[in-house]
């Protein structure tokens, strides 16, 4: 377990929250995306080594942590189909399309998603924050550099989140609503994971919020390296406003592009929750040259930005739960 980096946060030594963004530094967030994004990850690709690795390396962290399971067990396994491959059809997992599938030549990959969890107060509301995990995998047919490692694309998502999952044990303080921890897999496959949970979780409709990451880490504007999307639902101003205040308090140093959505039903997998009407927020820095090639390396990720992001979202994480 790394020791936290103190940083200047202006804060009363004893609080809560002080202790939680204190334990959100950059060897921490390196020492992840190198170890997601690294070669012998093999690109993470949905129902290959790669991913089930990294499902291992995170459920291995939240159970040395001491954050609960949601469950059983931190994995979330679930099954996709599609119809061979030369028919270009979907993968899917909402049982009555499995079904049909099931009736021709299909395919299909095993996956889980990751999920753990800090109970709250209130037992019956909940706040979750996730990621997606998976990338593309590797292409033998390149010549030269094959493996795609994901590291903005998506490994500094899942660093957030873990990040942020250490800062609320690190406050010392049980939330009043259960905090949920999700990674999702099968994100580059059509969103499988995020969808797979909404389709099969018995408390839907008792969740008040979903604050997504995808793709944090880099500039889209090398002249403008604090800048960051906030997309968020457009019926709650109470989200941009909760991060303005946050960013002058705390000195985060970013420049959000504020953007609200009506109903923010595409892009990542806040689509998955916003399709039931449950709030979300969503953080991203914009595409880049290297957005979906394997030139995504760990190396050019603006990591103080990133470090700014997750203690903004910790913060934003925090009022949701409490």
């Amino acid at each position: 377990m790394a020791y936290a980096q103190k940083t200047d946060l202006h804060l009363c030594q004893s609080t809560p929250i002080e202790k939680g963004l204190q334990s959100i530094n950059r060897q921490t967030a390196e020492a992840q995306i190198n170890f997601l994004a690294c070669d012998d990850m093999e690109g993470r690709e949905a129902g290959f080594q790669g991913s089930r690795l990294a499902a291992r390396y995170i459920s291995s962290l939240l159970q040395m942590w001491g954050i609960q399971p949601v469950g059983n067990s931190y994995l979330q396994p679930f099954e996709a189909y599609r119809k061979e491959r030369q028919q270009r059809g979907r993968f899917q997992v909402h049982p009555d399309s499995i079904a049909l599938l099931k009736q021709g030549v299909h395919q299909r990959l095993s996956m889980n998603n990751v999920l753990g969890m800090i109970p709250g107060k209130r037992t019956d509301e909940y706040v979750i924050v996730g990621a997606h995990f998976d990338h593309l995998g590797i292409d033998m047919a390149l010549h030269g550099d094959r493996i795609y490692n994901g590291a903005d694309d998506n490994a500094s998502g899942v660093s957030a989140v873990l990040q942020i999952a250490r800062a609320f044990l690190e406050s010392g303080q049980q939330p009043e609503r259960t905090v949920i921890f999700a990674f999702w897999d099968g994100e580059e496959k059509g969103l499988l994971g995020s969808t797979y949970f909404v389709q099969n979780c018995s408390f839907l409709k008792q969740i008040k919020g979903y604050l997504n990451f995808d793709m944090i880490g880099r500039n889209n504007n090398p002249n403008k390296p604090k800048h960051v999307v906030y997309f968020y639902t457009k019926s709650h101003p109470e989200f941009e406003s909760w991060l303005k205040q946050d960013i002058q308090r705390y000195k985060l140093g970013l420049e959000p592009d504020y953007r609200s959505w009506d109903k923010p039903v595409s892009g990542s997998d806040n689509a998955s929750f916003a399709k039931y009407d449950i709030p979300i927020i969503w953080y991203h820095t914009d595409g880049h040259p290297d957005y979906h090639q394997p030139s995504d390396h760990a190396d050019l990720l603006n990591w103080d930005k990133l470090v700014a992001i997750t203690q903004a979202s910790f913060l934003t994480m925090w009022k949701l739960a409490n």
